[in-house]
């Protein structure tokens, strides 16, 4: 998982000890209990890519909405359907959990999300807390 998340990460720099100690048991919680979706794509027994979700309640949409906030697929794998499989199984988990919508703020991969049915209703941004 740290390997796919290293590659993944343009923004951030990860921390092996953070992510051992304290993010990944924290994303394994928050699925656990229902407030994520966290799942991964095996190829020939070993982790080939992932895909996290986060579940928030809101009040303008009504109810939940599911936010994809990381998915990556194993460079030598990519386009190969790992990844929209991944999306698809985001998009049938929110339907029933009945979330509102599934939102996914990207730069990088906006066309492949539009082949997957998503549309751009707003823009991204973040005000860093460091």
């Amino acid at each position: 998982m740290y390997r796919l998340l290293a590659g993944f990460v343009t923004s951030h720099r990860p921390d092996r000890a953070v992510f051992d100690g304290t993010t990944f048991p924290l994303v394994i919680a928050a699925a656990a209990d229902g407030q994520a979706e966290f799942l991964v794509a095996e190829h020939g027994g070993r982790v080939a890519g992932y895909v996290l979700a986060v579940r928030m309640p809101t009040l303008f949409a009504g109810g939940t909405v599911l936010e994809l906030l990381e998915l990556t697929v194993d460079v030598p794998l990519r386009g190969r359907g790992t990844g929209s499989a991944l999306v698809r199984a985001v998009q049938t988990r929110a339907r029933k959990a009945h979330d509102v919508e599934v939102t996914v703020p990207t730069r990088r991969a906006a066309v492949f999300y539009r082949g997957l049915g998503f549309h751009e209703t707003a823009a991204y941004l973040k005000w860093p807390t460091g």
